[in-house]
């Protein structure tokens, strides 16, 4: 969602459809080959229903798929994730930097290929953040709960001089205020959704995609979870949506729930 949240303050004249399996939240603690599964048949479903790119907007799903996507459907232009260490990695002067993500996102090989190309001479301090993409479902962004996790997380890497913090994840730029708040000011926090965004724009430009500017484009939220909770969930991070429906697994395939 944090990711959806700037392609749409970048490209507003595009149509939108986000699939959110929240079925199957947290997708960081799930064997990468599940999660490999459940990404093909989102794919399925968003192409079922015309999708021209898709933004594979989380970073456990693209360690465990997008690879594999881009070689299943050739035709068909895929953004994904990878944790921003080259940025961090030029810009520390501590040349010590954290990263926080889910254990799926640290274990796959796209996360180890990052930290071989670009992280040379640098120490990276890894966290998991345990039950914070769940706090985060709810809306909590601000409690002590998600504060206690966030600290315990970021206090010992303060200690070890770190002087950037890497959003690993797409639920964490949600509690960017509290992160700062926790190592402040001049602890740089890099949150990646702004350039997939620019990404996904450069895509649609090269294939020669893009909606005319003057439109603004349909808002369309599927949840494989309770609609309820997603429509309180955008009503809580102020964004519109056109339209929001729920869909449910028959095995590996999405279907529209009547």
């Amino acid at each position: 969602m944090s990711v959806l949240r700037e392609i749409l303050r970048q490209l507003p004249s595009e149509d939108l459809l986000y699939v959110a399996d929240q079925a199957h939240v947290p997708y960081g603690q799930r064997p990468l080959e599940e999660v490999r599964q459940y990404a093909f048949g989102i794919t399925d479903y968003l192409l079922s229903k015309g999708a021209k790119i898709i933004v594979v907007a989380c970073n456990t799903a693209s360690a465990a798929a997008l690879q594999a996507l881009r070689q299943s459907y050739p035709r068909v232009p895929f953004v994904g994730m990878e944790p921003a260490v080259k940025p961090a990695a030029e810009t520390t002067k501590s040349g010590s930097v954290g990263v926080l993500a889910t254990p799926a996102t640290f274990q796959g090989d796209l996360y180890a290929s990052v930290i071989e190309r670009f992280a040379q001479g640098v120490t990276i301090y890894q966290h998991t953040c345990p039950g914070l993409v769940q706090q985060i479902e709810k809306g909590d962004f601000n409690s002590s709960a998600s504060r206690k996790i966030l600290e315990d997380a970021l206090l010992p890497m303060l200690e070890k001089q770190i002087d950037t913090v890497v959003l690993g994840c797409t639920h964490y730029p949600f509690v960017i205020p509290l992160i700062q708040e926790i190592v402040g000011e001049q602890v740089r926090v890099i949150d990646p959704a702004p350039a997939v965004a620019r990404q996904t724009q450069r895509m649609l430009e090269k294939f020669n995609l893009l909606n005319s500017p003057n439109r603004t484009g349909q808002r369309i939220f599927v949840t494989s979870g309770n609609p309820s909770l997603l429509e309180t969930f955008l009503k809580r991070i102020e964004l519109p949506f056109s339209l929001l429906y729920q869909v449910t697994w028959n095995g590996l395939k999405l279907v529209e729930v009547a």
